[in-house]
C-alpha cells in the first residue's frame, strides 16, 4: 500500500534553503533512516509529513487511511495534567478504561469497588492483550509514578513519557500507521535502547526515523535517506552500504565536474570570440554553454570537523580514589571504591539511570564531596567536561562573543595558534553565522558549539556525558576519529553502543547498591559475557557449551557478508594485534635481563602466556573476518 508521496517539495528557513524540488515515496512496511548534518532540515521534513509544518512549493500526499504518529525531540504536554492523563489522552473506549485502571492501581489507597469496576470494563472491551503491552512499555521505560504532574518531570523523564505516549497511541489506531521518530534513543539508557530496538522490529509498523545511533539504525532500518546539498539521496541496505555508495557518488560527481570544467574551458574560448562567429545557428550551443558553466562551477562540499589540538601537559600523577563512600540517605552510590587512573586511560561507564554515574563524575571533578575516603587529583590535570546540561549562559550571546570569553586563540599541535573565529569555522560555523545569537541555533548546532567550547579549553582529561545526543553522523564520525588518537584520559557515559565500542578499553559497570564492577572490554564484549552468564544459569554449563559448539559450526558453514559491525571489529583487530605482539617482544627481551628477580620473572612469564592466548584468539577472529572481507 502506498502511504506517502512528496512531489518536488521545497522549504526555506529565513534565507537558507533547506531542500529544493525533492521527490520521494513511502510504502507500507518501509523502515527508513534519515541522515544529514545538523541544520539541514531533517526535523523540518518530519514535521511537514506529520502536518505540523508546510512546504513552500510542491505537494505532499498522504493516503486517507494512514495515520501519522510523530515523536519529536521537544515533546509538548498538558503541563498541569498527570503522566497517566497525558499518555492516555485519546477519547477511545480502551484508552479511557486503561486510564481509569492505571490511576486506581497507582493510587496508594486503592478503592476495591472502583478497581473491580475498572477490571470489569477492561474485560468487556477485551483490552487485556493491549493492557499487557502498555505494562511492558511503561515498565521498560521506567515510568512508574503515573499520578505525578508532567511539569515536575526532568528532561529525560519527559522524553520517556513522550516515547511511551507515542508507542501506546499507535496501538489505538487502525492498522495503517506511519511512525515518525526524531532521535528516539536520546535520554534512554542502553537497556532501554535495546528493548526499543526489539520492540520496533517485532511491531508491524512503517517507520521514518532520524537517529545518530548506528547499531540502532542498522538493526531497525533497511533503507537510508541522506539529505545533502538541498537534495535527497536513497540507499537500500545497511549503514556500511550507505557509506560505500555515498563515497562512490561523491567520486562520480567530482569526475563529472572535472569533465565539465575541461569542456567549459573550450566553450568559454568560443564564447569570447567576436559576435560574428556566433550566428543564430549556434543558439543551442550558447544555451548549452550556460548549463556546462553551472555544472563546472558546482562545488562538492564534504565539510568535516577537523581537530588538531595541542593537549595540556599530563604529569605522572593523574587521579587516585581510595576507599570512597558516597550515599544519599539510604541509597548507596559508592561503597569503598578504589581506583588509580593511568595516563591514556579510556573508560566507559554504564548502568541504569539513577545508579550514580553522574554523581561519580561530580565526585571526580570535585563538584561534590565524598562521605569518606580520599580523592587525589594530579596537579597538571585539566578537566574538560561535556555534560547533558548543555551551554550555561546568563544571557543570550552571539557565538563569537561566547567563544572569545573562553580564549582569544587556540594552540595547535603543529605549533602556532588559530583565532576563535577560525576555530568556529573548523566546527562548521562559517564567518557569516558567527554573529548569530546562540538562541537561534538548532539543538544539534548547540551541541556542536558545546563540544567546541570544551575542547577550546585545551583539557588533558575529557569527561563526556552523553556526547552523541543531537550530534549528526558526520560530526560524530570525525569526533570519534579525533578521540581515538587523543592522548589524554577519557571517560565516556553514553547509550551509543557503537561510540563506546570504538573508543573505550574497559567499563565501570554501576550495578546498584554502591557496587561498581570493572569489566575488561568494550560494551559489545560485556553484553556477550552477560548473555553467556545468563545461558549458563538457565541451561547449565554443559548445555551452554553444546550450544556454543553448534553456533560455531553454523558460523563456519554459513556464507556471510561483512557488515558494518564486522568491518569495525576487523579494523580494531588490525590495530590491537601489532600492539600485543610488540608487548610480547618487549617482555621476551626483559626475560633475558641478567639478574632478574624471581617474582618479576614469574609475572613476565604469566603475562607472556596471557598475551599468547589473546593473540591466538584474536588471530583466529581476524582470519574469519578476513575471509568475509575477501
Amino acid at each position: 500500500m502506498h502511504y506517502v508521496t512528496a512531489e518536488k517539495i521545497s522549504k526555506t528557513h529565513g534565507i537558507k534553503p533547506l531542500f529544493t524540488d525533492i521527490t520521494f515515496h513511502i510504502n507500507e512496511g518501509d523502515k527508513i533512516a534519515l541522515v544529514a548534518r545538523n541544520g539541514t532540515g531533517k526535523s523540518t521534513l518530519l514535521r511537514i509529513l506529520a502536518g505540523k509544518d508546510t512546504v513552500d512549493d510542491g505537494k505532499v500526499w498522504i493516503h486517507k487511511d494512514v495515520t501519522v504518529a510523530l515523536f519529536e525531540q521537544d515533546p509538548q504536554f498538558e503541563e498541569e495534567l498527570s503522566v497517566v492523563d497525558n499518555i492516555f489522552h485519546y477519547q477511545h473506549p480502551i484508552a479511557i478504561a486503561l486510564r481509569q485502571y492505571e490511576k486506581i492501581i497507582a493510587s496508594p489507597n486503592q478503592d476495591p469497588v472502583a478497581l473491580g469496576e475498572a477490571l470489569a470494563m477492561l474485560d468487556e472491551l477485551g483490552a487485556w492483550q493491549f493492557e499487557a503491552k502498555v505494562k511492558e512499555i511503561l515498565g521498560k521505560l521506567n515510568i512508574h509514578d503515573l499520578n505525578s504532574k508532567v511539569k515536575m518531570l526532568s528532561g529525560g523523564q519527559r522524553k520517556r513519557v513522550a516515547l511511551a505516549q507515542t508507542l501506546i497511541d499507535i496501538g489505538f489506531e487502525h492498522k495503517h500507521v506511519l511512525l515518525i521518530m526524531d532521535e528516539p534513543t536520546n535520554h534512554l539508557d542502553i537497556e532501554m535502547v535495546e528493548w526499543l530496538e526489539n520492540y520496533l522490529n517485532q511491531e508491524n509498523v512503517t517507520l521514518l526515523m532520524v537517529t545518530h545511533d548506528r547499531y540502532f539504525l542498522e538493526d531497525v532500518c533497511d533503507e537510508i535517506w541522506e539529505l545533502d546539498d538541498n537534495k535527497i539521496y536513497s540507499y537500500k541496505g545497511d549503514y556500511a552500504n550507505y557509506l560505500d555508495k555515498k563515497s562512490a557518488r561523491i567520486e562520480n560527481t567530482m569526475a563529472s565536474i572535472d569533465k565539465a570544467k575541461n569542456l567549459y574551458r573550450k566553450e568559454l574560448e568560443w564564447m569570447r570570440k567576436q559576435p560574428k562567429a556566433r550566428t543564430t545557428k549556434s543558439k543551442s550551443r550558447q544555451d548549452n554553454f550556460y548549463d556546462v558553466e553551472k555544472k563546472a562551477k558546482q562545488k562538492v562540499v564534504d565539510q568535516q570537523v577537523k581537530l588538531d589540538m595541542k593537549m595540556s601537559r599530563l604529569g605522572g600523577k593523574v587521579a587516585e580514589l581510595k576507599k570512597v563512600y558516597k550515599s544519599y540517605g539510604d541509597k548507596a552510590i559508592l561503597k569503598g571504591f578504589d581506583y588509580t587512573f593511568k595516563k591514556g586511560e579510556r573508560i566507559g561507564i554504564i548502568g541504569k539511570n539513577g545508579a550514580g554515574k553522574s554523581t561519580f563524575l561530580k565526585l571526580l571533578q570535585g563538584h561534590e564531596a565524598q562521605d569518606s575516603g580520599k580523592i587525589n587529583i594530579g596537579d597538571t590535570i585539566v578537566f574538560g567536561n561535556f555534560s547533558q546540561t548543555g551551554l550555561e549562559i546568563k544571557e543570550d550571546m552571539r557565538l563569537i562573543e561566547y567563544v572569545k570569553n573562553i580564549a582569544e586563540n587556540f594552540p595547535l599541535a603543529s605549533g602556532g595558534s588559530i583565532s576563535a573565529s577560525q576555530f568556529l569555522t573548523l566546527f562548521l560555523f562559517p564567518p557569516e553565522q558567527q554573529f548569530t545569537y546562540i538562541s537561534k541555533l538548532s539543538g544539534g548546532e548547540k551541541k556542536r558549539l558545546q563540544m567546541l567550547c570544551v575542547l577550546f579549553r585545551n583539557p588533558n582529561f575529557l569527561i563526556l556525558d552523553e556526547p552523541t545526543n543531537d550530534l549528526d553522523l558526520p560530526t560524530l564520525s570525525v569526533l570519534e576519529n579525533f578521540l581515538s588518537e587523543y592522548q589524554g584520559c577519557l571517560i565516556i557515559v553514553s547509550h551509543d553502543r557503537y561510540f563506546m565500542d570504538r573508543l573505550v578499553d574497559h567499563l565501570f559497570v554501576f550495578e546498584g547498591d554502591g557496587v561498581v564492577a570493572d569489566f575488561p572490554g568494550n560494551y559489545s564484549e560485556y553484553r556477550i559475557a552477560m548473555k553467556d552468564k545468563e545461558d549458563e544459569k538457565t541451561d547449565g554449563p554443559a548445555t551452554a557449551k553444546v550450544e556454543k559448539i553448534e553456533e560455531a559450526a553454523k558460523t563456519e558453514t554459513a556464507k556471510k557478508k561483512m557488515g558494518f559491525k564486522e568491518k569495525r571489529e576487523f579494523e580494531r583487530l588490525e590495530k590491537e594485534i601489532p600492539k600485543l605482539e610488540q608487548e610480547k617482544h618487549e617482555l621476551a627481551e626483559q626475560l633475558s635481563t641478567p639478574g632478574i628477580a624471581f617474582d618479576a620473572l614469574q609475572k613476565i612469564s604469566a603475562r607472556i602466556q596471557e598475551i599468547t592466548e589473546m593473540l591466538d584468539e584474536m588471530e583466529l577472529q581476524w582470519l574469519e573476518l578476513s575471509e568475509m572481507a575477501q
